[in-house]
């Protein structure tokens, strides 16, 4: 169980980003108070299960998926099961980790029949959907912290790695078919932009301040542009990783940096539409013509995504370590390390609702299902809910 002292400290770490390096700098920061909200609704619980020890007080992008009634999730030590969505039956369970711990921690992706899930030690695991039985295993070289991507066209598992390179792998092999290197400053965020593809292309972050596209197929370099420039007299102030996933809406791509801006771009050439000072190194989502955002100091923020234009912000819940957002029955949800989920209004930012799962923290955002939501904790308690 995450223990109070964590959970006040953890306020600090990862606003520094649990640094990939010595800084030898602090700042204190106050996690704000539980909001008090007068809760319109009440999720009814469908069923819970649980899967290993969940990842602790690690930091963890390990978030379960789902694809077709049928969720994936893991722990950090290796523990893989899937579930039937509707039910929570197990389908299959897996332990990646017999002699030693696995490390999960990049993932899970589920693809073509396969699932994905990458390690701290560099180690790229594909397994049968359907079985759990392991495919294959590649090996990257740096550690894999953030999702892969999947590229239907080219039949490639996409992942990029804390050494700066993104690196393609056969879906049938496993065997690498190119890499793209970048260069990776001293001092960096513990943490990866997850690849996304679209029109042929793969679209990515990267720790030097840099939103890339290259062609998926060959891994040719298309184009790149600064979001992020060091500046600043400390070294956190010039941290500049883009570790939130870019998003693709329509003929733009959307990215934000640490220390940096949200931008609008054309995705085949990265053209500048508009660009805005928001520093988050958290994923977002875009619904319609509005972007959902967690600034670094855990703000929310709802952003016009013709214009870049601030629409709403809620600062209530500052520090208190947020999830991404999700959209789930038309509302905006975030999870907080003390184990609560808040329920905001999309056109207000006003909270409407507020549900405790446990005390052990939420690490990863919870999933908007078919009939449902599934929410994870970081004492590996999965739970599936409805709304009324």
């Amino acid at each position: 169980m995450m223990s109070k002292g964590f959970k006040r400290i953890a306020a600090l770490a990862l606003l520094t980003g649990i640094l990939a390096g010595c800084a030898g700098e602090e700042e204190a920061v106050q996690m704000a108070p539980l909001p008090l909200v007068d809760s319109r609704f009440e999720p009814t619980l469908q069923w819970s299960a649980s899967v290993g020890e969940g990842v602790g007080n690690y930091f963890s992008e390990l978030s379960p998926a789902f694809d077709e009634g049928k969720l994936v999730a893991a722990d950090r030590d290796g523990l893989v099961k899937a579930l039937d969505a509707e039910s929570g039956k197990v389908l299959w369970s897996v332990n990646l980790g017999d002699s030693e711990p696995a490390l999960l921690s990049g993932g899970i992706l589920i693809a073509d029949g396969a699932v994905y899930i990458g390690t701290e030690r560099g180690v790229l695991v594909a397994l049968d959907e359907e079985t759990g039985e392991q495919k294959w295993q590649a090996n990257i070289g740096g550690e894999l912290l953030s999702h892969p991507a999947y590229d239907i066209d080219s039949g490639l598992v996409i992942v990029n790695s804390s050494n700066g390179s993104l690196t393609a792998v056969g879906e049938e092999s496993g065997q690498v078919r190119w890499t793209i290197p970048s260069e990776v400053p001293t001092l960096t965020l513990r943490g990866n932009s997850a690849p996304v593809v679209a029109r042929g292309g793969v679209m990515w972050g990267q720790a030097n301040g840099r939103i890339a596209a290259a062609q998926s197929a060959q891994g040719q370099v298309a184009w790149q542009r600064s979001i992020a420039v060091p500046k600043g007299a400390t070294e956190i102030d010039r941290l500049v990783d883009v570790d939130a996933s870019p998003v693709i809406a329509g003929d733009r791509l959307f990215a934000i940096g640490y220390n940096g801006q949200l931008v609008s771009l054309d995705i085949l050439n990265g053209q500048l539409s508009w660009r805005r000072n928001y520093s988050s190194a958290t994923n977002f989502t875009v619904v319609g013509n509005r972007i959902f955002l967690i600034t670094a100091k855990d703000h929310i923020v709802a952003v016009d995504a013709r214009s870049g234009n601030e629409l709403w912000k809620n600062a209530s819940l500052e520090y208190r370590l947020l999830t991404a957002p999700t959209v789930i029955d038309n509302y905006i949800v975030v999870g907080d390390s003390e184990g609560y989920l808040h329920w905001l209004d999309p056109f207000s930012g006003d909270f409407v609702a507020q549900q405790k799962l446990d005390d052990s923290g939420i690490a990863v955002a919870p999933i908007a299902l078919d009939d449902g939501y599934l929410t994870m904790t970081r004492n590996g308690k999965l739970k599936k809910f409805q709304t009324p």
